[in-house]
Parts: C-alpha cells; sequence; structure tokens
C-alpha cells in the first residue's frame, strides 16, 4: 500500500499551504505573545507547545501521504466516510459539551472534533458517487443519491447541535453545479435565502409590496399597449406605500392591476402562466412571514442576538453581543496601510478581542499587517483555490476532479465567512480561518484534504510521463 517514490509535487499549491501554515504559527504566536515569559515553544502545557506539535504533526502527514499510495482514497472512500459517520454518532454519546454543543471527544489535554473529518470523508464519497457511469445531477437518481451522502452528516452535526459546522456541507454544491445540477436551482436558492434575510430586517407589509410590485412591472415591460400608465401606477402605489404607510392606496391599486394582468393570460388561454405567478406569491408570503415567526417563536435568545449583531445592530448592545465585531473592526482599523508591526498589535496583547486565537485570529492580521498584509492574506487563500480548480480541471480521472471541487468549495467557504464575520459582513458562526485560526483538528484535516489533492494530481502526472 506504499511507494517510496514521492515523485514531482506541484510546487504552487505545497508553497501556498506551507505559507498558510506558517502564517497561522505566527498569528497564533502573536496571539499569546509575553515579553515577561521565558516560556519554550515545545512546552506542551502551554498553548503554545499545543500548536507547535499540531504544525509539525500536520506537515509530517502532509508528506506521509505522499508515499501512501492513491488507491487508499479511491478505493476506500466510502469507509473514511462511514467511519466519519460513526465518529459523529459517537460524539453524541460520548462527546464532551463546550459553548452548548456536543462536538468534541476530549482526551487527556487535546480534543477532537469529527465533523472537520466529515468534511473530508464526505468530500471523498461525494467524489465516488459523483464519478460512477452515472455521474451527471441533471439525473434524479444522482441527485438523490448525492443529496443523500451530503445531508447525513448535516443531519447528524445538527444534532450537536453546531449549525456553522452544517453549513459548511452546503460548499459541495460548487461541486454539484460542475457536475450539472441545473443553474436555475441556484438562481432560486439566492433569491429565497435574500428574501428571508429581508424579511428579518425589514417589516412584511414592505417587502410584500415590493414583490407584487416587482412582479408587475416584470409583466407590464411585456406588453405593448398602455405601458407607461401601468408604470406610474406601479410607482405611485410604491411611493404611497412606503413612505406613507399607506395599505389602501398602495396594495389595492397593485391588486386591480394583477388581477387585470390574470383575466389577459386567462383571455389568451395561458394559465400556467397564471398558475406559476400565483404559486410564487404564496411561496413569498410563506417566507415572509415564516421567517418572521422562525426568528420570535423557535430561536433561542442567544441566536436572536447573533442575527441582530448582524443584520440590526442598532438593537445590540455594544458591551454585551456587539462587543466581539465592534472590537474586531477597532482592531483591524487600527492597522491602517501597514499596519503596527509583528508583537507591536495593541488591541491583540490587551486581549480586546474575545476568541482572538480562533473565530477572530484575522483581526490580529489586520492589526499587525495592515490593509497590506490583510489583502495579502485573502489573495494567497484565493490563490490557493483558484490552484485547487485549475489542478482538478486538468485531471483525466473523474474522482480527482471532483475531489479537487469539493475542497476548493470548502475551502472557499471557511475563509471568506471566517474573514467576513471579523468585519461583520457575515453572522458569527464558529467558523475558523483555516490553517490560521486555532485547533489541531481543523489544521491536519485542511492538510490532509489539500495533501490528498496534491498526491492525486502527482500520480496522474506520474503516470503519463
Amino acid at each position: 500500500m506504499a511507494n517510496a517514490r514521492i515523485g514531482k509535487l506541484d510546487i504552487i499549491t505545497t508553497s501556498l499551504y506551507f505559507s498558510i501554515v506558517l502564517l497561522g504559527f505566527l498569528m497564533y504566536y502573536a496571539v499569546n505573545y509575553d515579553p515577561n515569559s521565558s516560556a519554550s515553544a515545545f512546552d506542551l502545557t502551554r498553548g503554545i507547545g499545543k500548536e507547535t506539535l499540531w504544525v509539525g504533526l500536520s506537515i509530517i502527514l502532509f508528506f506521509l501521504i505522499q508515499i501512501l499510495d492513491v488507491r487508499i482514497w479511491t478505493g476506500l472512500s466510502f469507509v473514511v466516510y462511514a467511519f466519519a459517520m460513526v465518529l459523529l454518532v459517537g460524539v453524541l454519546i460520548f462527546g464532551s459539551s463546550i459553548k452548548g454543543a456536543t462536538s468534541w471527544y476530549q482526551f487527556g489535554g487535546f480534543s477532537f472534533q469529527p465533523s472537520e473529518f466529515a468534511k473530508f470523508g464526505t468530500a471523498l464519497a461525494l467524489s465516488s458517487v459523483l464519478s460512477g457511469p452515472s455521474d451527471d445531477m441533471s439525473q434524479s437518481k444522482t441527485r438523490l443519491t448525492a443529496f443523500g451522502v451530503m445531508l447525513l452528516p448535516v443531519f447528524l452535526i445538527m444534532l450537536q447541535p453546531d449549525a456553522g459546522s452544517a453549513l459548511v456541507f452546503t460548499s459541495f454544491f460548487i461541486l454539484f453545479y460542475r457536475k450539472g445540477l441545473n443553474g436555475s436551482i441556484y438562481v432560486v436558492g439566492f433569491i429565497l435565502v435574500t428574501l428571508f434575510i429581508l424579511s428579518l430586517i425589514y417589516q412584511p407589509y414592505d417587502i410584500l409590496l415590493f414583490i407584487i410590485a416587482s412582479g408587475l412591472l416584470f409583466a407590464t415591460s411585456r406588453k405593448i399597449t398602455l405601458p407607461w400608465l401601468e408604470y406610474g401606477l406601479i410607482v405611485g402605489s410604491l411611493i404611497f406605500g412606503v413612505y406613507f404607510r399607506s395599505a389602501i392606496w398602495s396594495i389595492v391599486p397593485l391588486l386591480l392591476l394583477a388581477i387585470r394582468h390574470i383575466f389577459s393570460y386567462l383571455k389568451n388561454g395561458e394559465m400556467k402562466k397564471v398558475i406559476i405567478q400565483f404559486s410564487t406569491l404564496l411561496l413569498a408570503v410563506g417566507i415572509v412571514y415564516g421567517a418572521r415567526y422562525f426568528y420570535d417563536n423557535i430561536l433561542e435568545s442567544h441566536q436572536q442576538e447573533r442575527i441582530n449583531v448582524w443584520l440590526n445592530p442598532s438593537k445590540c448592545d455594544p458591551r454585551g453581543s456587539l462587543y466581539n465585531v465592534l472590537q474586531s473592526k477597532m482592531a483591524i482599523g487600527s492597522g491602517g496601510l501597514t499596519g503596527r508591526g509583528f508583537l507591536n498589535g495593541k488591541l491583540t496583547q490587551l486581549n480586546y478581542v474575545p476568541e482572538q486565537m480562533t473565530d477572530f485570529i484575522f483581526c490580529t492580521i489586520g492589526e499587525e499587517q495592515g490593509f497590506i498584509g490583510s489583502a495579502a492574506t485573502i489573495l494567497i487563500f484565493l490563490g490557493l483555490v483558484l490552484r485547487l480548480l485549475y489542478i482538478a480541471e486538468r485531471q483525466r480521472l473523474s474522482f480527482a476532479r471532483n475531489y479537487g471541487y469539493a475542497i476548493a468549495g470548502i475551502l472557499f467557504f471557511h475563509f471568506m465567512i471566517n474573514i467576513g464575520m471579523t468585519m461583520g459582513l457575515f453572522p458569527i458562526i464558529g467558523i475558523p480561518l483555516p490553517m490560521v485560526s486555532y485547533g489541531g483538528t481543523s489544521l491536519l484535516m485542511f492538510t490532509m484534504m489539500i495533501s490528498v489533492m496534491i498526491k492525486l494530481d502527482q500520480s496522474q502526472h506520474r503516470n503519463t510521463t
């Protein structure tokens, strides 16, 4: 099962990976730096010692995968996936609860999060499912199988509950799109998610007014007679509805206009259009009022606070739920163009930002390295994602190509959400910055995912030379 020949590594991908690992180690050191301490970086009783151990193990793992036979991953993908599911079930029984989620196995002074391993196992399983004879996502059987493989770990992780880790699995829709899933599904999904979010910001009346008006504008634009008269009526209704809060002078004229369009469709025998538009309106109404009900009656108070921090910060206590994001923005902004310099971040040294070793470690980069360092970090991550996609596209084997898209999606989701969290662009859902945030499980799993892709590419290169 082993091959002593390492062969030719992809230098660009390998360099990008090690650059991020080195950045993560330096930023963790900066967060924990104490000029008065003489603690060794190899002291396992301290955080820096554990981080050194995890980095060392990840480097060993990286090169170990390069000497293993690539058929381990292609042949045992479902075995790895099944083992990951067993771990997810086991953590519900034997796991430790941290911050309200039973997501960790703990032994000694170390912990292991099986949801991280599940991402790797699911990527392997989906790569196998979508590399068979019927690998086209336009086929219903393939869609059901792929969705089932993806949703099983999501279900188990939500039982912990850990919504942040569960959301990462939506990144596999990048792979699904590459395999032929209808693009209209993504458009509809984006519209529905946007509608759900808007329903948490604005009143249902305002959103429904906008939806009806938008639909009528679209219908009117396809007419030949009297379109400008209808445009004026729609715009006038919007003005009365938004600025004067008048339901009668806004909704009623729009409904009368909608009825006129419906009779026009029925007269022309276009019953299908009536059904589609009426169903769409009912779905929109259900989402608008359903989102508000979900927020008011199902979410816990701390979950409502997280949403308010993201969408309605004016409703949050600056010294309470809003504190993390405010301090994070302050730390990033204080770095200016070039930053305060390595180990010179005042807010970092004084621990102003909670969770700065994990979820909010990017603000350390912003404070100490400034805009230039922050932009460089984002470019390195983007470069790694694009490189993985490039490598995936040059693969001859469908399994390797699928796997490249799967891990590129996971990596992109992680770094986009994490950096967005630190700047208040996304809700705080506990997504670490890959290979930078403190956490041995995450570092080892991302190392494994990237190293396996490099091995798959290396194997192809060796077989074609």
